[in-house]
């Protein structure tokens, strides 16, 4: 199911870059946006450019981080690579701030369907996951900064207006995934296991953050079992649900937003 869903919403992606984005020189955030550009000034699809570009994030990827998101990560990268290959550029709106608008909104909902379904369409994505491994990295500011290097390229190279559009645009994609992903910046997590000592150390291993965990007992069954807490970036909420399946498929999960962080909130290495 999971595959179905990031091949869905890969094609929904694809659909809103040749139908509204592309046909008005609008771009998109990260890889995507760049892809757009290196195919307006060269006339080669976009879809080569955007396999190019990940290509070696995706390797870095597979190396550091978990291998089932990275998978479906290729996954969706090839999908959206091969359906902007084939799907043809049409405009099929005339206004391009609407077709901002709507693309935008397209593409944040695909993009959603695929970070639901465990992976991600690659580019800043995984610069994202790899930065949150390391430290608390300010990440809006980084994805900020990048984007904003997709927004002043447009501009300088084919007019402000595309510029200020793409802007839009971007701005549209972020509120549609925090809707139909998580919007929540840092996440705590509380896991409820009857394996609370392989997912502890499955988690210490596999991501930079620090966990506690509490002996409990089920109201109704009376069985022993751990409570896991533990707080994380919303970068890295995918691989965490990813390597919870893995060890325990059973676990209860419950993931509230977390308003405020004190102290130390990446792990001590030592």
């Amino acid at each position: 199911m999971k595959s179905a869903g990031i091949i869905i919403g890969s094609i929904i992606v694809s659909f809103a870059f040749n139908l509204f984005l592309i046909p008005h020189g609008i771009m998109s955030s990260g890889i995507s946006g760049l892809s757009i550009i290196l195919s307006m000034l060269t006339s080669i699809n976009t879809g080569v450019y955007n396999f190019l570009l990940n290509f070696p994030l995706l390797v870095l990827g597979y190396l550091k981080l978990g291998r089932k998101f990275i998978l479906y990560t290729i996954l969706s990268v090839i999908s959206i690579s091969i359906t902007l290959y084939v799907i043809p550029v049409y405009k099929l709106a005339e206004d391009p701030i609407l077709s901002s608008i709507f693309g935008g909104a397209i593409v944040g909902l695909g993009i959603g369907i695929i970070f639901r379904s465990s992976g991600s369409s690659g580019g800043f994505d995984i610069i994202g996951m790899l930065l949150a491994r390391r430290k608390d990295f300010p990440m809006g500011t980084l994805l900020f900064a990048m984007n904003s290097v997709v927004i002043l390229l447009s501009g300088f190279l084919f007019s402000w207006d595309a510029a200020l559009n793409t802007l839009v645009s971007i701005f549209v994609l972020g509120k549609v995934i925090d809707k139909v992903h998580t919007h929540h910046v840092k996440l705590t997590l509380m896991i409820i296991t009857r394996k609370g000592e392989e997912v502890k150390q499955h988690l210490l291993k596999n991501v930079y953050r620090g966990v506690t965990v509490i002996d409990s007992v089920g109201g109704f069954s009376n069985e022993k079992s751990n409570v896991i807490i533990t707080v994380i970036s919303r970068y890295e909420l995918t691989e965490v649900k990813t390597l919870i399946e893995e060890i325990d498929p059973e676990a209860f999960v419950n993931i509230t937003e977390t308003l405020e962080v004190m102290g130390l909130f990446h792990r001590k290495q030592h």
